[in-house]
């Protein structure tokens, strides 16, 4: 009987690393996608687990800081097998990912400079962008579930261009709208006093020399703090390595989102990319370590308490509010940026018909990323 039992764990552990590494190497299109293949794939083709149960592991993700897909793929390898499926779907979903960009890094940085490279980049640049606006389209619908949190997200916007620090603002609009939506509860200070020491975990307001850990340090408290979908990263990658410690250019910053959106697998890769860029392979390790290494430490403490935290009216209300002010720092994040894209009116022209495609026609982004590259490489040609 334990011969049985030890090798029905054996296959089950194969096929959570099978299942995972092909979905490093195949799942384009951002986190939304993400989380509709794994659906796809663990709740009607393989039946692991039921709808029901999908959408608990889901809401646990999101109340939790981190890559929301990555999260979620590391929830079902532990339901899957144990606290040994926890790390194996994760580090399997995330390894195929990392080895492109890192080869991309390498191409980035002994041809980047040429010609042909940097008209790829011009071509790619005004689609992600495009992309961008899609993701605000689609994730505002959702944070803004009324005019409070619409106000919460317009504050964040005017916050941030004034350069409040961007973890005050997600605690301050977390625990407005928290205690808004449960003042008639409140007899005690539950999850702002949690988050509360984080607010000063702001490790440079100025520039410094580069080092490996301070490379480090700061991808693994952008790894603990950031909540929203991937597409935040843009405002604390911004506020970090390119205005507080002025490691980085805008237009490095935009070509690493660029890679990040070309590759399959996890958004939050692009750390892998400005850690190579900043320190070679040792930095694109520990910039991959940092930011993905809270989210296997808080998916194995939230998963001892996972129905209590997917129930929780002060978790939810708090979760209302850091979803609509990082809908307002993607916001401004995004309009800054789009003066380094959008240059000319064939930039414009190819964010413009790249958003209608994916309104109209819901394409994969993968695609337009594809045709924009083939679009700036003419230009540049040309």
């Amino acid at each position: 009987m334990e011969i049985q039992s030890n090798a029905l764990r054996r296959k089950r552990f194969r096929e959570v690393a099978a299942l995972f590494l092909r979905l490093g190497l195949t799942a384009f299109g951002g986190p939304a996608a993400h989380i509709a293949i794994m659906r796809d794939e663990v709740v009607t083709k393989r039946k692991w687990i039921t709808e029901q149960e999908f959408l608990d592991l889901f809401g646990a993700a999101n109340l939790i800081p981190g890559p929301t897909s990555t999260e979620t793929a590391i929830y079902l390898g532990y339901r899957r097998v144990g606290w040994i499926g926890l790390v194996l779907a994760g580090v399997c979903f995330i390894l195929p990912a990392m080895l492109i960009v890192l080869a991309l890094s390498w191409a980035y940085v002994r041809y980047g400079t040429t010609s042909w490279a940097s008209g790829i980049l011009y071509g790619i640049m005004p689609v992600v962008m495009a992309i961008i606006a899609q993701a605000l389209w689609g994730l505002g619908r959702k944070a803004v579930k009324n005019w409070w949190t619409g106000i919460i997200g317009l504050c964040a916007v005017i916050s941030y261009v004034l350069g409040v620090n961007i973890l005050v603002i997600l605690l301050v609009a977390g625990s407005v709208v928290m205690i808004g939506e449960n003042v008639q509860r409140i007899k005690v200070l539950p999850m702002a006093g949690i988050l509360l020491p984080l607010a000063g975990l702001n490790l440079l307001t100025s520039s410094a020399p580069f080092s490996l850990t301070l490379l480090f340090l700061n991808f693994l408290k952008i790894g603990a703090t950031l909540y929203g979908s991937g597409y935040v990263l843009l405002a604390f990658l911004r506020a970090d390595f390119v205005l507080h410690l002025g490691w980085l250019t805008d237009r490095q910053l935009f070509d690493a989102i660029a890679i990040g959106q070309i590759t399959p697998g996890p958004v939050f890769t692009t750390a892998t990319f400005i850690g190579y860029l900043l320190g070679g392979i040792p930095g694109a390790l520990l910039a991959t370590l940092g930011i993905f290494l809270p989210s296997f430490v808080f998916v194995a403490l939230s998963s001892l308490f996972i129905h209590r935290i997917r129930n929780s009216p002060w978790a939810s209300g708090f979760l209302d509010g850091v979803n609509a002010a990082s809908l307002g720092l993607m916001l401004a994040v995004s309009l800054q940026l789009a003066s380094t894209a959008l240059i000319d009116p064939l930039t414009m022209g190819v964010a413009i018909i790249s958003l209608i495609i994916l309104i109209r026609f819901q394409a994969n982004s993968t695609w337009l990323i594809a045709g924009g590259a083939l679009a700036g490489l003419l230009h540049a040609m040309l």
